[in-house]
């Protein structure tokens, strides 16, 4: 009953009845919706990759905020109003998301830099410190000691693309790259007048990350024991944050909560999150619909199919035919179909992810080549329930028969 004889003979049997059209409509929406939900997995994983991928240090995860007090009609000209105290920095540091806290540190003393030549120019220059932990990176000659002359600095890239691009042009001084101010030396004075002191600064770094320019903490405890006013309070105006992912809703509530301002920029991604979890999420929606429909139609397009062969099937029955290796036939013609489904729809998750990693790159981010565990077990989960459903509904159909 094995050989091509039989099997042409079953064909003719059972198949006779099948209506094409039906069955190219289901495995079409079996199609769409497989691919629409391993899309949806897919949009999510990125996300998600982007956010706590490894070795996304300075990615879109792992984000370092600054925050501050708001400065507001009621609280402007109060003393200590925008100051952190011990209780808010500890509140900070128990939020969601955040991984540590660090204080920023100013100048409570007097400090003046100058710079002579064709580049001559003094300014009053405010100082900040920070945590080294904090630091876009530490130069090795980070650090000073009570007693040295010479003041390492590190500089906002910001401060340098400002005088680059708007001061030089317009008082008609040479513009300068990274390396040519590293070179330049710079006169400072620390303290009052009557008792200041003179160092030479140098630039040994630029940051990306902190807007200001920042000292060694020993030197920054150091003029403000030694020059600071003792009246001031020294409890910090603005805290640094290492946090995991900014664009948590607990996270961003807790910031307005506590009415912390923010470079609005760094929690872009809270809204961009919002979006993703819609379009995610309506996208798996619609996709569960569509393979429920596109299942529905095709189990029902199999069972009409065996009803209308249900006197070849008695009759197969009869003449020796087991029910075993009836089901075992049919299995054999429409499995394929729903495996040559799910293979084209892993395909072409596979090339919507190639796609979106190279307009990534275009814009400066990194993602995977190729999709991840996460879409390849979505594809595993419902190709076996789609296979689960199929061969249950054939069984089924035949054994009633």
């Amino acid at each position: 009953m094995s050989g091509k004889p039989g099997k042409a003979l079953l064909r003719q049997l059972l198949l006779r009845g099948q209506g094409k059209g039906r069955l190219w409509a289901a495995l079409v929406a079996l199609f769409i919706g497989n691919t629409l939900l391993l899309l949806s997995v897919l949009i999510w994983w990125n996300f998600n990759d982007l956010l706590y991928g490894k070795g996304k240090e300075e990615g879109v995860g792992n984000t370092y905020l600054i925050i501050g007090k708001k400065v507001t009609n009621n609280n402007m000209g109060l003393r200590g109003a925008t100051l952190f105290t011990q209780e808010d920095i500890d509140s900070v540091t128990m939020a969601p998301q955040v991984q540590a806290v660090g204080a920023i540190t100013s100048n409570h003393f007097p400090v003046y830099a100058m710079m002579g030549g064709s580049m001559g120019f003094s300014t009053d220059l405010p100082l900040e410190s920070v945590p080294d932990s904090f630091l876009d990176s530490k130069p090795s000659d980070w650090n000073w000691q009570p007693g040295s002359k010479d003041l390492p600095v590190i500089m906002s890239s910001q401060f340098l693309d400002l005088y680059n691009y708007v001061f030089a042009p317009s008082q008609g001084l040479p513009q300068l790259s990274e390396s040519s101010v590293k070179s330049l030396a710079l006169n400072v004075k620390a303290g009052p007048a009557d008792m200041a002191e003179t160092f030479t600064a140098h630039v040994v770094g630029f940051s990306d990350r902190i807007g200001s320019v920042m000292v060694p903490q020993s030197f920054i405890d150091y003029g403000n024991k030694k020059y600071g006013n003792t009246g001031n309070n020294t409890l910090p105006s603005q805290l640094i944050l290492k946090t995991k992912d900014p664009s948590d809703i607990k996270f961003t509530s807790f910031i307005e909560r506590k009415q912390y301002s923010t470079n609005s920029q760094n929690l872009r991604w809270s809204k961009i999150r919002a979006i993703v979890e819609v379009v995610a999420g309506a996208t798996g929606i619609l996709a569960v619909l569509l393979m429920g429909i596109g299942t529905l139609v095709f189990v029902l397009f199999i069972e009409l199919t065996i009803a209308k062969a249900q006197q070849s099937l008695i009759l197969l029955k009869e003449i020796g035919y087991s029910p075993v290796y009836l089901i075992g036939f049919m299995v054999r013609r429409f499995v394929p179909m729903v495996t040559i489904v799910v293979l084209l729809s892993g395909s072409m998750a596979a090339v919507v992810q190639v796609w979106a990693a190279d307009k990534a790159k275009v814009q400066g981010l990194t993602l995977h080549a190729f999709p991840g565990y996460p879409v390849w077990t979505a594809l595993a989960v419902s190709a076996g329930i789609l296979l689960l459903l199929v061969v249950r509904s054939i069984s089924r159909a035949i054994r009633m028969r």
